[in-house]
């Protein structure tokens, strides 16, 4: 049995990467983003669970070093195999090249990889063929390479590990799947925030330290490769393994039922947390989670929006006053967390603007985001519905002619915009909005003179600004009435801006800087807005898309989805402060409500402004879905699992009662029924509606 000896390739690497997994897990508990202690008996769980699933996980990986290391063999290169073999890759090669094959159907560079790889197997092939003296040294040279690409891969994830919990204090998620999708733009970040090049060059040489140990070790495997009745065997052993191995995997995903989120996450393998995720981007609601009969869910909705009538969000909303249809511009500000201005405690002085503004504004004191992601604040303005379980709709294949904003002002007479400074492909901004009807600019339709400043997430909030008064001038010269949604991006890492703007060095890459250059763009915007003859007859909408940060204690910290917004419109709108709990989803059909429209709603937010409307707010990640409500905190998760907290403020005297943020969050003793309830009528009614395109225009 060779390949599970000592000097086999796969007991190396498997050890290798068993080693790399024990040493992350021990750097990662003591990682400041840990904020937990663990007991004794989780951290013995937490390594051997994690043990047996790296050692599962990576027995599935090594599939491809299988397969490598079975068609090892010297009788492939006899007389008359060899040369039959040998012909039959030179004429794959000629067919390949010089053919109309599926490649060629497939289009892009497929049909290039494709002839290179052949190219380079056939070469490799016919060298060790006609070279017998120099076998051994060539594929000792081959093999050096093979096993240096599952050391750099393995080394390589472990550091990527590291830096995602770094991020977001999570293994592995959505986000990583994203960031794979969208290479260029995440590579770009990477280069721009981080040391590239001494990081690179120490993962090269760790990966070629442990490459020559492995090599060294495992020559007695090369020297006497197994025979064909060995391969066999071995093979038997290892499917078995495998099979095993798909088994095991998700029972011992299922023993991550701490309590404490983070022992969850270490417990867990960060591989097997990608493959979850990018397999599982939609979570059929009925299948994992716990539901109620549909005809109740709707009554219990009932409950919150009195107006609604049967199995449907549908409800006319009447005013009694006259429509008004002034400009709207709503302004989604990237990653600003509530704790980075002024009046929620922050000391920093890193937003003077929107602190300035704020008291000009009707602010809401108690707002949460709904989610941790660009994505889910895009969802939440635009459709105005609870996050629902895996991706944002943003992501879904399922995401165009929705009910959105973008429809209503649309039946209204307005002209319809979403402003982005980078390149909306990106999260798939570009067919969400577009097809939703919305006119797009972004990066793209920017002159090359009209950019000052750009990084990999785009231009400068401060070029985006510029660009966004010269669209609305435009706009206001054909007598129509405009909604602009503008999507701002400096506030992102790596947070670089121009020098010279802000008083904090634009090379210190800190989230500070970006979030000061960010307000500062603003101030110049409105500067330049208050210029314009359509300034007066203009409501600006200013809101966060999402916190800068989401991990903590909880699955759902509370502090990490409070986020500032504010309606501003002078001479319209009086300066006011708006205490009552709401969500991200409520802003716009408030806004709706400031405007007297009367329309047809299938929105779930509503008008925090009616008498009717009773303070609650909806949170989630992409599988934990909380209600905020009463005083507690109902979490429900797959598996038909829930969790319920009870809220107690960790009151600051540097803050005003209406704006205080932290809360501690301790299990409740007693279930509250009614409020489970609740909460999944908010998300199976959502994710009921979505699948049957109920929520369409």
């Amino acid at each position: 049995m060779q390949f599970f000896k000592k000097y086999s390739p796969f007991y190396n690497l498997s050890l290798l990467y068993i080693i790399a997994s024990f040493v992350l897990r021990l750097v990662l508990i003591f990682h400041p983003i840990t904020q937990s202690s663990f007991k004794w008996y989780e951290i013995i769980k937490l390594f051997v669970t994690g043990f047996f699933s790296d050692l599962l996980v990576f027995t599935l990986a090594s599939a491809l070093l299988w397969l490598y290391l079975l068609f090892l063999s010297n009788s492939k290169y006899y007389k008359p195999w060899g040369y039959i073999i040998f012909g039959l890759l030179v004429s794959l090669l000629v067919y390949v090249s010089f053919c109309n094959t599926i490649l060629n159907e497939y289009g892009g560079s497929l049909p290039e990889i494709g002839i290179s790889f052949i190219a380079l197997k056939t070469v490799l092939f016919g060298l060790l063929l006609f070279l017998p003296r120099w076998r051994k040294a060539i594929r000792l040279g081959l093999y050096s390479i093979t096993i240096f690409i599952f050391v750099l891969v393995i080394i390589q994830n472990t550091i990527s590990e590291w830096f995602f919990w770094n991020e977001f204090g999570v293994r592995y998620n959505f986000i990583a799947v994203d960031y794979l999708v969208y290479t260029n733009t995440v590579i770009g970040n990477i280069m721009e925030s981080y040391p590239v090049i001494p990081l690179f060059s120490a993962v090269g040489i760790i990966a070629l330290t442990f490459t020559y140990i492995i090599v060294k070790r495992t020559q007695p495997f090369l020297e006497q490769l197994p025979s064909f009745k060995d391969k066999i065997k071995n093979l038997a052993v290892y499917s078995v393994l495998f099979l095993l191995g798909l088994y095991l995997i998700p029972v011992l995903a299922k023993q991550e039922t701490s309590a404490n989120v983070f022992t969850n996450e270490l417990q867990a393998n960060g591989l097997y947390r990608f493959y979850l995720a990018f397999m599982n981007s939609e979570l059929d609601y009925d299948k994992f989670y716990k539901t109620i009969p549909e005809d109740e869910a709707f009554a219990i909705l009932k409950k919150q929006i009195p107006t609604l009538n049967g199995n449907s969000t549908l409800r006319t909303i009447s005013s009694d006053s006259t429509e008004i249809h002034k400009n709207v511009v709503l302004i989604t500000i990237e990653s600003l967390s509530a704790d980075f201005l002024k009046t929620y405690g922050n000391e920093q002085n890193i937003t003077p603007f929107l602190d300035s503004l704020s008291q000009k504004s009707l602010q809401f004191s108690n707002l949460y985001a709904v989610g941790n992601r660009t994505v889910r604040g895009l969802e939440s303005v635009t459709l105005c519905i609870p996050p629902t379980a895996g991706e944002s709709v943003v992501k879904r294949k399922d995401n165009k002619d929705k009910f959105s904003t973008g429809s209503i002002f649309h039946q209204k007479g307005y002209e319809v915009k979403y402003l982005y400074g980078g390149d909306a492909f990106f999260d798939n901004m570009e067919d969400f909005f577009s097809g939703n009807h919305y006119n797009i600019v972004d990066k793209k339709s920017f002159k090359p003179n009209e950019i000052t400043f750009s990084n990999v997430w785009g231009v400068c909030d401060e070029d985006m600004a510029h660009k966004a008064i010269q669209v609305m001038n435009e706009e206001a010269k054909t007598g129509k009435p405009f909604f602009n949604h503008w999507m701002t991006v400096s506030n992102h890492r790596p947070f670089t801006y121009p020098d010279g703007k802000i008083d904090i060095d634009a090379h210190s890459k800190s989230r500070e800087g970006g979030v000061k250059y960010t307000d500062y763009a603003l101030r110049k915007f409105f500067a330049m807005a208050e210029k314009q003859s359509w300034f007066k007859n203009t409501v600006f909408v200013i809101v966060a898309d999402h916190c800068a940060s989401s991990s903590g204690k909880t699955e759902l910290p509370l502090d990490k989805y409070r986020i500032p917004g504010m309606i501003y419109a002078p001479g319209f709108i009086k300066p006011a402060v708006n205490t009552k709990m709401i969500s991200q989803i409520d802003l716009m059909p408030t806004l709706f409500g400031l405007l007297h429209f009367n329309y047809q709603s299938k929105f779930f937010g509503q008008d925090v402004l009616k008498a009717d409307y009773k303070p609650r707010a909806l949170i989630a990640t992409y599988q934990d879905l909380g209600l905020i409500k009463d005083g507690v905190l109902t979490i429900i998760s797959p598996r038909q699992r829930v969790k319920q907290f009870q809220l107690t403020q960790q009151a600051s005297d540097k803050v005003k009662p209406d704006f205080q943020v932290y809360y501690d969050q301790k299990p409740l003793p007693k279930e509250r029924k009614d409020l489970v309830k609740e909460t999944v009528s908010y998300f199976q009614t959502a994710s009921h509606l979505l699948k049957n395109k109920k929520l369409n225009k």
